[in-house]
């Protein structure tokens, strides 16, 4: 099989494993510093940054647990501030790099290649769908998988959409935010992406 077929494959082998993830901890308001979190209780996980919103930031601690190195979650970001905040990391950006935005605004064709710049060729980047419950919601959802399918083997996609659906318990009235148990289940989903992905 040409190189090409098994890159893709991989990140295909990727997205069916996050997709089995189930279980459920701490759904939190708030502004989350990443500098200021501790060092990650659990070893084992690649190292790696997590960008996200109101979304991620409930679930900040349990990410943490799981290992991710810095968790940059912040409430109503926008898209489009993912590239700078990855820039202005340079050299300490991690190799891993898992973006959850669009729940809060539009998501477009020129933030994924901006995404992908500020990467750089060497780390693999983490496209997560969203899920809430607002007209641009299927638009930016393709616009996201667009993106994961952008680069096969170097970048991914992480079906948060899909997960949520099958666990409406996860999430609160709202229907976005993580209830203590969906917070627990985003967390394994994104650990359980990024160690597959290594």
């Amino acid at each position: 099989m040409p190189g090409s077929q098994r890159r893709f494959m991989r990140s295909v082998h990727v997205v069916a494993i996050a997709l089995l993830v189930a279980g459920g901890v701490v759904a939190s308001s708030g502004t989350a510093v990443a500098r200021a979190d501790p060092p990650p209780r659990v070893t084992g996980l690649p190292s790696t940054i997590t960008i996200g919103d109101s979304v991620m930031l409930g679930a900040r601690w349990v990410l943490r647990k799981r290992g991710v190195a810095v968790v940059d979650a912040k409430e109503s970001r926008q898209a489009y501030t993912a590239p700078g905040l990855m820039k202005r990391r340079g050299a300490r950006l991690p190799s891993n790099v898992v973006v959850h935005l669009g729940t809060n605004g539009s998501f477009s064709t020129s933030i994924c290649k901006d995404i992908m710049l500020a990467a750089g060729p060497a780390r693999r980047v983490f496209m997560v769908t969203i899920a809430v419950p607002r007209s641009w919601e299927r638009r930016n959802n393709a616009l996201i998988r667009r993106c994961a399918a952008s680069s096969p083997g170097r970048t991914f996609l992480i079906d948060w959409h899909r997960v949520a659906a099958r666990h409406p318990k996860w999430l609160y009235s709202d229907h976005v935010h993580l209830r203590p148990t969906g917070a627990k289940g985003y967390a394994r989903m994104i650990a359980h992406a990024v160690k597959s992905a290594s």
